[in-house]
């Protein structure tokens, strides 16, 4: 979750990363250890208020090298990330077949694809093989506009179909992830088709 603009967006969550800052290392290692203790068993998603507030301080703690100094025990569900050493936090997105499942610490690649426990991984290629197409209309050229030529209605139906497998995606796929994973998180929103969190309803 890096800042990199001064977009609007990114200056509030600046602005909200500040309350992490002001922790010394000792109460930011608690904070994260205690809140991944409420996570634990569930999945989560990605625009929960609690996931929110636990990837700004995951991403202080991160930079700070919070875990390698082992000021605070995490909970014992969590195994140790292979990428940076933190708990165990995977992160689903529609992107799975190129990405793997992502660290909600350092953001880098936490299990390659082809590493997702073999009884979840058809599922979820099955998924992301479905979601591909349908976003992929957010991005369509000219050309593929035209020879549409109702766009608008295109871009309508693949919004509605993404929120149908963003549904899947928290109700199916990242609850089938706890019986590998201490707790998960799946994105519940495509900006590129104007899907919000609230158009997932589960």
């Amino acid at each position: 979750m890096a800042f990199e603009s001064d977009s609007p967006l990114d200056t509030l969550w600046k602005e909200y990363i500040r309350v992490f800052a002001d922790f010394d290392d000792l109460s930011l290692a608690r904070w994260l250890a205690q809140t991944l203790g409420q996570m634990e068993g569930k999945s989560w998603r990605l625009s929960h208020p609690l996931v929110g507030a636990y990837r700004l301080a995951a991403q202080l703690g991160h930079e700070r090298q919070i875990w390698h100094k082992r000021l605070a025990t995490p909970p014992a569900a969590y195994g140790e990330s292979p990428c940076c050493r933190a708990p165990f936090l995977p992160l689903l997105t529609r992107d799975v077949r190129e990405s793997g499942l992502i660290c909600q610490h350092c953001s880098e690649t936490l299990v390659p694809f082809d590493e997702i426990p073999v009884e979840v991984r058809g599922e979820i290629e099955s998924w992301a093989r479905q979601y591909e197409p349908v976003h992929a209309v957010a991005h369509w050229d000219d050309r593929q506009r035209r020879r549409m030529g109702n766009f608008d209605a295109a871009y309508e139906n693949a919004a509605r179909e993404a929120e149908k497998l963003l549904v899947r995606a928290g109700r199916e796929l990242a609850p089938g992830l706890l019986n590998f994973y201490a707790a998960a998180v799946w994105e519940d929103q495509d900006e590129c088709l104007e899907v919000r969190p609230e158009d997932a309803q589960i």
